[in-house]
């Protein structure tokens, strides 16, 4: 009998160190971080990681996948809690639409949709916009005094443009411009490899090409973007996106995020993106300053 009693207490008390191991994990959770497989997304990846280490009891782990469609499955999956995401992707590429151009009904579209197709909840844009830009050589741009796209197809007759083949023939592209503006031809239109286009527009052999409008070489090169006048292009903003269960379980991570909310512009993702691509100093310092000097964390 007094076996037995002892049995029991030894059971109970092995019992009682299991649930306050359980707790301990609990305490010690971490949050996923997801990211694409560009320089771009992984420094995002890494300010989301960062800034969640530096202000909240939460770990991080930061994971690279593919594509969208990958990361998106992740997060639907609740495999990622968090990762960085494009309004123009979200309504092209996985809600299938087209036909909005404002960047501000853009966002409320796909915050609405995510929300009741996929319990995934959008937080505040970082405030710049990652899209298809004419960007030109700085002295071309002075000579002829263009500083939007309506201006520049003014004088396109007289310029050289070098794209990809991709942008030539796509109906969110080149075609689609024509359409959108008004019908106009350049004096050349060269479909070359994407990598070499920013050698082309160094030496001269062309005088606009077409990138996106934080990519850092459009810094190194010190090319001027064309404004998108009449709203093209499809607005690219970048929001961290969360799934549902993960946005209500972490209220602390969702505050750290929104503090991101209107925090960059253009300019500033490109001098990020040109101190990894082009001064090649490691992306996790070149996140780490950035928070710093936001005032998000400390050193």
């Amino acid at each position: 009998m007094k076996k037995r009693v002892l049995m029991i207490l030894l059971l109970a008390v092995v019992l009682m160190v299991a649930g306050c191991s359980g707790g301990a994990d609990d305490d010690a959770k971490v949050i996923k971080v997801g990211h694409k497989n560009y320089t771009e997304a992984r420094i995002l990846g890494q300010i989301f990681g960062q800034l969640i280490e530096a202000n909240t009891d939460y770990t991080t782990e930061v994971t690279e996948f593919g594509g969208t469609s990958i990361v998106f499955e992740a997060l639907k999956a609740r495999e990622v809690d968090v990762y960085p995401e494009y309004t123009g992707t979200a309504y092209g590429a996985i809600l299938d639409q087209n036909e909005l151009k404002d960047p501000q009904a853009v966002y409320d579209y796909v915050v609405k949709e995510y929300k009741e197709q996929f319990d995934v909840e959008w937080l505040s844009e970082l405030g710049y916009n990652n899209t298809y830009t004419f960007s030109v050589r700085k002295e071309v741009a002075d000579k002829y005094n263009i500083k939007t796209v309506s201006e520049m197809i003014e004088v396109a007759d007289e310029l050289k443009f070098a794209a990809t083949v991709e942008f030539l023939a796509r109906e969110d592209g080149l075609p689609g411009v024509k359409k959108h503006y008004k019908d106009f031809k350049f004096k050349e239109e060269l479909g070359i490899d994407p990598g070499l286009r920013y050698e082309t527009i160094k030496s001269g052999k062309t005088d606009i090409i077409d990138a996106f409008s934080t990519d850092g070489k459009i810094r190194e090169y010190d090319l001027v973007i064309m404004e998108d006048d009449k709203q093209f292009f499809p607005p690219y903003y970048v929001a961290p996106i969360m799934n549902g269960e993960s946005y209500l379980a972490y209220p602390d991570v969702v505050a750290e995020l929104e503090k991101l909310g209107q925090i960059m512009d253009e300019a500033a993702m490109q001098q990020l993106n040109y101190e990894v691509d082009v001064e090649k100093t490691p992306i996790e310092d070149v996140a780490h300053n950035f928070l710093v000097n936001a005032g998000l964390i400390t050193e």
